[in-house]
């Protein structure tokens, strides 16, 4: 019953309707299970600006997904996300950027998704934007704000986060001498 109430509102262009329809095909939840019908569903509501919809169109091209994988396409769909705020797909641009995946290798494009995903609260993020600042990998070297990332992860239980904290504010302290 979802489903069909899900689908009359998709056609009537909503955009939220598009896209639980579009994920309900897809998971196989409707009678309909084209997936054809559910990339279409999902692609609309991405195209309307719906992040949520443009970050699950980019996972499907990582992954290949019910379309031809392309982490080109993945990651230009990552960004329009990421762009709105989406921090997971901040996390997966970011990653594009880092590892040169469906983007050219660009640590300081990378810095800057990690950067918005880390002030989102993103504890992976935050510990890899400290290693950028510790390293100097796409941003200044800064052991500073490589400290306070670190920190930041710590205080939301990354225990590796917290060894590395410790041993940042101990070389930050001696460079100070």
């Amino acid at each position: 019953m979802a489903a069909k109430l899900y689908a009359e509102d998709a056609k009537k262009g909503d955009r939220l309707a598009q896209f639980n329809y579009a994920m309900m095909l897809l998971r196989g939840e409707a009678a309909e299970t084209e997936r054809g019908e559910a990339l279409r569903w999902l692609r609309r509501a991405a195209d309307a600006g719906m992040m949520q919809a443009q970050y699950n169109m980019g996972l499907l091209y990582e992954n290949g997904t019910g379309v031809h994988k392309s982490l080109t396409e993945a990651t230009a769909w990552f960004e329009r996300a990421a762009e709105q705020g989406h921090t997971d797909a901040q996390v997966s641009a970011a990653t594009q950027y880092f590892l040169g995946r469906g983007a050219p290798k660009d640590y300081a494009k990378a810095a800057h998704w990690y950067r918005k995903a880390a002030d989102g609260g993103d504890v992976g993020a935050q510990y890899i934007l400290a290693s950028m600042y510790e390293k100097g990998d796409g941003v200044a070297k800064d052991l500073r704000l490589a400290l306070y990332w670190y920190t930041r992860a710590a205080q939301q239980g990354d225990a590796v986060a917290l060894v590395k904290a410790r041993a940042v504010a101990r070389q930050y302290e001696a460079e100070q001498r």
